[in-house]
């Protein structure tokens, strides 16, 4: 059988990328999951949140993972679990997908158009390089929750978390609440990574201590971990002397960011974006490779499932309309004109990497045309830093295409803005890049 589309993983993006390419016309679509069931990390994710934007409910990891996977069987999306798969081909006309399971063994699937959604994983001791001995009762944050809500095991009683992303954060509400001792949060930058409702709920409510500019130096203990020694750092993140600090513990939990499981893609010929280390794409979702889509934290690390599951839908689409016109694009009619999309001042990167535009886009893209109907181009961005009272300005050259203000942004909260599709309808003729930037007040000041 050749399939219209392959998605690799099967949690909130694959299973979102899945659901709407079939609801805009694609017949065989195939979910592969290396777990025992679809769904990915918010199986575990037992605490509410999810859904406010894309429902308008509140709901659990587990129910919101639900309702995606009841509807993918209702729409006979085939799921195929604990399946992995080793190696994506990129042909001509139809690209190979190489996986394994007990049941099939190693298969070779033929199909148009794939979906890479394999997700993060964790950042471990090993990439921070800490100082000290290698006793029992070092976990990363995400394997912490796994034991606790899936396992029904306590990791520790008395923590230090490093980390002040948003599974730590909330790590730190549940061990509370199982009876532990959280100690305190250490952060090495001089604010959150973690999402501001994620501050107060899970700690400012249970007054747990946050220490920023603040990291672990040194971890004590043979069999079991016995305590750590942190110290403030200055501007260059280096330990400041005199400032070390002594706290017993016996875990120590690990939230220090997410990093893009991408080896797939590499080996593929994906190119690759050195900051996000996931895959540059276009604003169809589409990577360097035509047929090859990649959607959720794959490309980058979002704040949001909901978020995810937007992009994912998009994504979905795309190949499905891919696939609608791949006569047309592999004609000598089809030429597009690739701009690239960069971060400007205080932006760490942008996702659209490049856009690809050709007449087609502007067809419902006018000045005359209705407001709320006009097509628009996401562009999602991470700020570098901490900024208050500021606009979020999107420019092609020196001319200005958008322009948004924010009250604040913070680099733990992935921040997007809508460009009209009509703002770019010059840059056909005239290719320039478009540059993201943020901009302070003082800037507009000769």
């Amino acid at each position: 059988m050749i399939y219209d589309l392959i998605v690799v993983g099967g949690g909130p993006a694959g299973l979102a990328a899945a659901i709407s390419a079939k609801k805009c016309g694609l017949s065989n679509v195939l979910v592969l999951e290396r777990d025992s069931r679809a769904g990915g990390i918010l199986l575990q994710c037992i605490h509410n949140g999810f859904g406010l934007h894309y429902f308008g409910e509140e709901l659990t990891g587990p129910e919101y993972a639900g309702r995606f996977v009841a509807e993918a069987e209702s729409l006979s999306v085939e799921i195929k679990v604990n399946t992995m798969v080793l190696e994506i081909r990129k042909g001509d006309a139809l690209h190979k997908v190489t996986a394994i399971n007990s049941s099939d063994g190693l298969t070779v699937f033929e199909t148009k158009t794939i979906s890479i959604a394999t997700g993060c994983r964790e950042r471990t001791r090993g990439a921070l390089v800490i100082p000290g001995t290698r006793p029992s009762g070092i976990f990363t944050a995400g394997s912490a929750q796994r034991f606790v809500n899936i396992d029904g095991y306590l990791p520790g009683k008395k923590v230090v978390i490093l980390g002040s992303g948003d599974i730590g954060l909330i790590m730190a509400r549940r061990l509370t609440l199982e009876g532990a001792e959280v100690k305190v949060v250490c952060e090495i930058m001089n604010y959150s990574a973690g999402l501001a409702r994620n501050m107060t709920q899970c700690l400012e409510n249970f007054d747990i201590p946050l220490k920023l500019s603040t990291t672990i130096v040194q971890i004590h203990g043979e069999d079991r971990v016995s305590g750590v020694t942190i110290a403030s750092v200055d501007e260059h993140r280096k330990p400041v002397p005199g400032t070390e600090e002594f706290i017993p513990c016996d875990t120590v939990l690990l939230s220090v960011g997410l990093i893009p499981e991408n080896e797939i893609s590499v080996a593929a010929g994906v190119q690759i974006d050195s900051i996000t280390s996931g895959p540059s794409v276009n604003q169809f979702m589409e990577t360097s490779i035509p047929g090859i889509f990649a959607c959720g934290n794959s490309v980058h690390v979002h704040d949001l499932v909901d978020h995810v599951t937007e992009e994912s839908l998009l994504m979905g689409k795309s190949a499905a309309e891919y696939i609608k016109n791949q006569d047309f694009k592999s004609s000598d009619k089809y030429v597009p004109v690739k701009i690239p999309v960069m971060p400007g001042n205080r932006v760490r990167y942008t996702v659209p990497q490049q856009l690809e535009l050709e007449p087609s886009l502007f067809e419902n893209a006018d000045g005359g045309a209705d407001k709320k109907t006009e097509p628009k181009i996401r562009i999602m961005f991470r700020a570098a830093d901490v900024y208050r009272s500021v606009l979020v300005s999107v420019y092609a050259g020196t001319k200005l295409l958008s322009q948004q203000k924010k009250r604040i942004i913070r680099p733990g909260e992935l921040q997007t803005i809508d460009v009209k599709a009509s703002s770019f309808k010059e840059l056909y003729s005239s290719p320039q890049p478009v540059i993201v930037s943020i901009e302070l007040p003082e800037d507009a000041i000769d």
